[in-house]
């Protein structure tokens, strides 16, 4: 190796190559960065404390099966625990559209622990010696078993410690604005027409149920993510490392994540599909489609203030026009569409991934559904922990919901079984013809008396008819 004062030539398998004096990647990731200029996306953060996590487990059990020195071992745990920590994220330099196994980046990763690695015992960055990336750093692996592993890890870590907690948080926010509101009984609405009364605590009761099945959803994801390839290496024979080598790293792995990892029973298919992938994928995007229902049901019960229906008062949290003084949108209720919009094309990359990228004995679009999958858990988190905080927290009811549920037409309904349907329906429209309530024309064209249509047309009484109504869990 040669270098001079802006750079430093390197070899590797295929020859000599330029590299920056001082950068901790090497040859052949500079190789790839040559390779792929396709865009500016690189491997989320998550992934590469992954496969900082893995590098430093690797060298851990190779120095306890004797295959690796414990001084060359110690400097690699080292190296792999800054690389977690994301002291080198700048040096993992590779694009995501890359060769398909993630090969690039697994040798990045190789290199830059390698290359600190030689550092710390006092060598030259770029030497190899003493700590070869190839030879010690990937000892016991291939790019074919990790780069499916650091997929599974990062994400289990992002949806265990991210979107789980997020989720329970907008949970309980909305379990209490179903208390809160449970009083207010206001006109339910199905095809955005008019229909039978509703509690207001009951429609929020409904959206924490779509979150607490949202969250079984991401933990089913997560069940299939505990599954590693590790110890697969090249086609998931297991080739070129010692037996008992995936089942301590990924021991350790369970225990620096809290996470119960495990060997995968079958490493053919681990590696050469994204099966587990494509579920977890499946399981955010219901994620996205329940949030984005809720964000646009409040939204509908918001719009006014004035002109709509303004049955609640969204929080007001900025100024939302350039040119109307006093305009205020529901901003963090649009940042959610917007979440899952991405997060629903997402899940068609991953899904794309894992059926055209799987052929033989390895799947070829590892890099692209990791990026986007750990983009998903990402967007997911962040945007429910928000809602739940900057929006939900802060929700009024208004009199406007109540105040329309006199004249509304679908009480009408609980006429129908005393007076038959056709005579409910006739009702229905001469109050609508009329500008009438139900009430006013059913005293003139029933003989029910006062007492009756008071009764019928309780409308606490229709938003639990023959159950208890006086509670959220009615």
């Amino acid at each position: 190796m040669s270098s001079n004062a802006a750079g430093r030539t390197e070899r590797d398998s295929m020859g000599e190559f330029e590299v920056p004096a001082d950068a901790y990647y090497g040859a052949t990731s500079m190789r790839a960065q040559e390779n792929f200029p396709i865009s500016e996306l690189r491997f989320n953060r998550s992934f590469i404390r992954a496969l900082g996590l893995i590098k430093q487990a690797a060298a851990a059990v190779n120095e306890e099966l004797g295959l690796l020195d414990p001084s060359l071992a110690e400097a690699i745990k080292t190296a792999a625990q800054e690389v977690v920590d994301g002291r080198f994220d700048d040096q993992f330099i590779i694009d995501i559209f890359q060769t398909g196994s993630g090969t690039s980046t697994n040798m990045n990763a190789n290199e830059v622990i390698s290359n600190r690695a030689i550092e710390l015992l006092g060598g030259e960055r770029g030497s190899r010696i003493p700590v070869h990336p190839n030879d010690h750093v990937n000892a016991g692996q291939s790019s074919n078993d990790v780069i499916p592993a650091a997929i599974h890890v990062a994400a289990a870590v992002g949806l265990h410690e991210d979107l789980l907690p997020a989720l329970s948080a907008l949970e309980r926010s909305l379990r209490a604005k179903s208390e809160e509101f449970w009083p207010i009984i206001k006109t339910g609405r199905t095809h955005l027409q008019d229909a039978t009364p509703i509690r207001l605590g009951q429609e929020f009761l409904g959206y924490a149920g779509q979150v607490e099945r949202s969250r079984r959803r991401v933990s089913q994801g997560l069940s299939e993510l505990r599954e590693l390839a590790l110890g697969g290496t090249a086609v998931g024979t297991g080739v070129g490392t010692h037996p008992e080598f995936p089942a301590r790293v990924i021991a350790r792995l369970a225990v620096a994540t809290g996470i119960g990892f495990v060997e995968s029973d079958n490493h053919f298919q681990a590696q050469a599909t994204l099966d587990s992938v494509v579920a977890a994928s499946g399981a955010l995007r219901s994620v996205a489609v329940s949030l984005y229902k809720i964000a646009s049901d409040i939204r509908l019960m918001g719009f006014g203030p004035r002109a709509g229906l303004a049955e609640i008062e969204i929080p007001a949290v900025q100024p939302g026009s350039s040119i109307m003084p006093g305009k205020v949108n529901p901003v963090i209720l649009e940042s959610v569409t917007m979440v899952a919009a991405q997060v629903i094309g997402n899940d068609a990359t991953v899904a794309f991934a894992g059926a055209a990228g799987s052929l033989l004995e390895l799947n070829v679009m590892m890099p692209v559904a990791a990026y986007n999958l750990l983009q998903s858990i990402s967007l997911l988190a962040n945007s429910a922990g928000n809602l739940a905080t900057r929006c939900v927290d802060g929700l009024r009811a208004t009199e406007n919901g109540p105040a329309l549920v006199e004249r509304g037409l679908m009480t009408t309904t609980s006429l129908a079984p005393r007076i038959g349907y056709d005579q409910a329906g006739a009702i229905a429209k001469e109050a609508y013809a009329s500008g009438r309530t139900i009430r006013e024309v059913a005293r003139e064209r029933t003989g029910l008396s006062e007492d009756e249509l008071t009764t019928l047309l309780d409308p606490e009484a229709m938003t639990a008819p023959g159950r208890d109504s006086g509670g959220a869990g009615g």
